[in-house]
């Protein structure tokens, strides 16, 4: 165990600005926009204003899903959020979430237009609107949405606590780093143990539920976020890795996983999205050949 640290708090909490980590330009105490921003409207009714990070992919795995099964009106225009420039906080986006976190829709196909943040409230809302991905018998749909809100609290301490002080915090906190480790540990195993007797996580139907669970416990598994899978061992989740690599494979989450993506193999970042033709035209290895070609 490290030394203990001599820091004790003070009496009152001061804001120091440049407190470290790799966010720590964009954190602040305070809420509200920093700057004018018009918010972008594409043609379709549902536009979706985020990043692919877990949170955003949920979403976007959700609409490609909704249209694969042939719901036209799940058409979108994905505008990009990049959150480490602060887009977050312009006055635009901030009017369809005012929490400035990533993701947020505006459906424009009601009476007048309706806006929904938090990505649980999004694929909850997108499922009642078409009537898909969530059961309508009353144990299924409480099982399933059980899971979706077990996702919604448990998963900030893979990301907020692990995964920040894992990867992201200035310094590593043995203390820290074992304590989220352990809890995100115990949550990898609810997960598998739960798996062992169900396909999906509400049972032999794909749901919301594992839309909602696979961008964040299926990619620690993949070894795609916090490139920890070796560390926790992911690979000893039988059941879990077996229901990861089972979605993965769908053609919706893999196109879902491309869109407002800013990271990793250029083939498979797609900035935005406003039509499904972009997927073959408009990822970024092909618009840097497209801007290099004389």
């Amino acid at each position: 165990m490290n030394e203990a640290s001599p820091y004790a708090p003070a009496k009152v909490w001061k804001w120091e600005q440049e407190n470290g980590g790799e966010f720590a330009s964009t954190n602040r105490p305070i809420a509200g926009p920093t700057h004018d921003k018009e918010r972008p409207v594409g043609k379709h009714p549902l536009q979706l204003y985020s990043l692919a990070t877990p949170n955003g992919v949920k979403i976007t795995i959700m609409l490609e899903e909704l249209l694969a099964l042939g719901h036209s009106g799940a058409e979108y225009d994905a505008w990009l959020i990049n959150i480490r420039n602060g887009d977050q906080f312009g006055s635009g986006f901030v009017e369809v979430n005012p929490n400035s976190k990533i993701p947020a829709l505006m459906d424009h196909s009601t009476k007048s237009p309706t806006r929904v943040f938090e990505s649980g409230a999004i694929l909850l809302y997108l499922a009642e609107k078409f009537g898909a991905f969530l059961p309508t018998e009353h144990q299924a749909r409480t099982e399933c949405l059980s899971w979706l809100f077990w996702q919604m609290g448990s998963a900030p301490y893979l990301g907020g606590g692990f995964g920040h002080f894992y990867v992201y915090a200035p310094h590593k906190i043995e203390y820290a780093i074992d304590r989220f480790t352990m809890e995100t540990k115990r949550q990898l195993d609810v997960l598998d143990r739960h798996l062992a007797d169900h396909r999906y996580m509400s049972g032999d139907t794909y749901t919301i539920a594992d839309m909602a669970i696979w961008p964040w416990y299926g990619n620690v598994v993949l070894n795609k976020v916090y490139e920890a899978a070796e560390f926790l061992q992911a690979e000893t989740y039988k059941n879990l890795s077996r229901w990861t690599h089972e979605i993965a494979g769908r053609d919706a989450v893999q196109r879902g996983r491309m869109v407002n993506r800013i990271s990793g193999p250029l083939e498979e970042q797609l900035h935005e999205r406003h039509d499904a033709s972009d997927f073959a035209s408009k990822t970024q290895d092909k618009r840097q050949a497209q801007n290099a070609t004389p």
